[in-house]
């Protein structure tokens, strides 16, 4: 329903309706003309440009199109209004129902307080109990001193009535930041279950450059305190996007794999994609030699439905992949280790990382596949004062309250208390996992071990390097995932082109399972 209304107005009450078509006019102006122009000289759409971009055609219906400053003719006659600077309402993507909240950075930047709470509030407040996922258009320069002239004095910085816990615990929640995202803008973009910012054109912090400039007496661009580098190191977003297009069309992609509420099922789409599918590379995918990499994201393209993966957070903790895909047309959350990184070693942000993905999957019900390669937590000095135990510590919280159906298909290591991680355990928990013959597993790796254990022996001999070698090769002859097998500590030893299949087959009864928890 667009609020430019084709009718005609008439009738006794004319005049009246004639009023509701020219405050909707004053709605659609936004910020007018001058301000419209100078935002678009900044290469950038304008609020309601990104609410046609982001959702189905003609299916935004404004909610509070009316609210704002009215400004009055002497007799008391309407003029004009000024809007308010959030559009809300409620839309569909690809026919699926969500609520928007959007800022228009044309009027007064943005700001959280130039704006009336109560009105952003309630679309929130609408998305929680009528249970539609939420979309945030951040563009909001954050507060502004000029509050006080407009009251008369100060607040408490609270929303009282902003369900804001609730929302993350009952629908998706997405933040998109367009712009600068200061103060409460930065927790719009962050309170949520996926983030994702535009490169060189957005930022995300607790306060700009002239806070940080008044508070610190240090000079830096917006960019260095809250860009696409910033949080790449961060990890508070979690996407970054080339340009706006890019970001909304990450949001459509992100929704489509999450139902509507934690009281619903996620979307099952059409699969042509053969089950049995079994890519012959895949035998070599696992170099033989220990100590060469791979490349993990190959292997899970392989291995799961074709062009359903959908990354998140690739440059943040990079040494856990973090993913959502499907398997014959089922929702499924990924895992994986990339050697690449780190050595696939488990860092505090990748545990971090692990540890939310893991909740947004056992929120919404989505089954997990865990393909890993883990040679423990990361060590030495940067690691320990980061506090990467403690990251470890927490994901195993996580995943100790994971209700999702998990499967671990071991590739390569898992070693120490970081391999134990690979998924959920507990009394009425299967650790269902299989494993490749490429995999090793274990208190420490053997590597490391040797050295350890055989220090003095390995230096007193002749040849130390050759001893080293020899006493490796001994302890590796015992950690034959074949040892293991034989006494049921794996399920399965596969082949690696049969991984799809053993997926495919456990996804159906997984599926059966979630549909069973959401009461289907």
């Amino acid at each position: 329903m667009s609020i430019d209304s084709a009718f005609e107005p008439g009738g006794e009450w004319a005049d009246e309706l004639s009023e509701l078509q020219a405050r909707r006019r004053s709605a659609l102006a936004m910020g007018g003309p001058e301000a419209l122009a100078r935002f678009k000289a900044t290469g950038r759409m304008n609020a309601r440009e990104r609410i046609a971009a982001l959702v189905d055609e003609g299916s935004f219906h404004e909610l509070g199109t009316l609210a704002g400053k009215g400004h009055y003719h002497a007799d008391g006659r309407y003029d004009r209004t000024d809007p308010t600077n959030a559009i809300v309402g409620t839309a569909r993507i690809d026919g699926r129902k969500l609520a928007l909240h959007v800022d228009d950075f044309t009027i007064k930047a943005g700001s959280s307080e130039g704006t009336i709470a109560d009105k952003w509030i309630y679309i929130e407040r609408l998305a929680h109990q009528l249970r539609m996922p939420l979309v945030r258009l951040v563009d909001s320069a954050g507060g502004s001193v000029k509050l006080l002239m407009q009251i008369g004095g100060t607040k408490i910085p609270e929303y009282t009535t902003w369900p804001a816990q609730d929302l993350l615990n009952t629908v998706p929640v997405v933040g998109v930041a367009l712009g600068a995202c200061v103060g409460q803008g930065a927790v719009k973009v962050l309170s949520s279950h996926f983030s994702v910012l535009v490169r060189e054109q957005a930022q995300v912090m607790a306060a700009g450059p002239h806070v940080v400039r008044q508070a610190y007496g240090v000079e830096v661009d917006k960019n260095e305190l809250g860009g696409w580098k910033a949080h790449r190191k961060s990890g508070l977003v979690h996407n970054e996007a080339v340009d706006e297009a890019d970001a909304l069309a990450q949001v459509r992609r992100f929704l489509s794999y999450l139902p509507r509420s934690v009281h619903e099922l996620a979307p099952v789409l059409p699969c042509d994609d053969d089950p049995g599918r079994a890519d012959d590379w895949l035998k070599d995918a696992i170099p033989h030699d220990r100590r060469k990499i791979y490349d993990p994201r190959k292997i899970l393209d392989a291995v799961f439905d074709r062009g359903s993966l959908f990354e998140i957070g690739r440059w943040q903790g990079g040494s856990v992949i973090t993913m959502l895909g499907r398997l014959q047309g089922i929702p499924v959350g990924v895992i994986a280790n990339d050697p690449k990184v780190a050595g696939g070693a488990m860092t505090l942000q990748a545990a971090t990382k692990m540890e939310r993905h893991t909740r947004l999957c056992s929120l919404f019900g989505l089954p997990v596949v865990n393909l890993v390669d883990q040679p423990g937590n990361a060590t030495g000095l940067e690691a320990e004062l980061a506090g990467t135990l403690l990251g470890a510590t927490r994901l195993g919280e996580a995943l100790a309250e994971c209700r999702s159906p998990w499967v671990s298909i071991l590739v390569r290591r898992c070693f120490g208390m970081a391999g134990a991680l690979h998924g959920p355990k507990g009394g009425d928990r299967l650790n269902h996992r299989f494993a490749w013959p490429s995999a090793r597993w274990g208190s420490i790796p053997i590597e490391g071990g040797v050295m350890a254990a055989h220090k003095a022996e390995i230096e007193a001999a002749p040849d130390p390097a050759a001893q080293r070698a020899a006493l490796e090769a001994h302890y590796l002859a015992m950690t034959s995932p074949f040892r293991t097998a034989e006494k049921f500590g794996v399920l399965e030893i596969i082949d690696p082109r049969e991984t799809r299949r053993v997926l495919c087959d456990w996804v159906e009864d997984a599926w059966y399972v979630v549909q069973g928890d959401r009461g289907r």
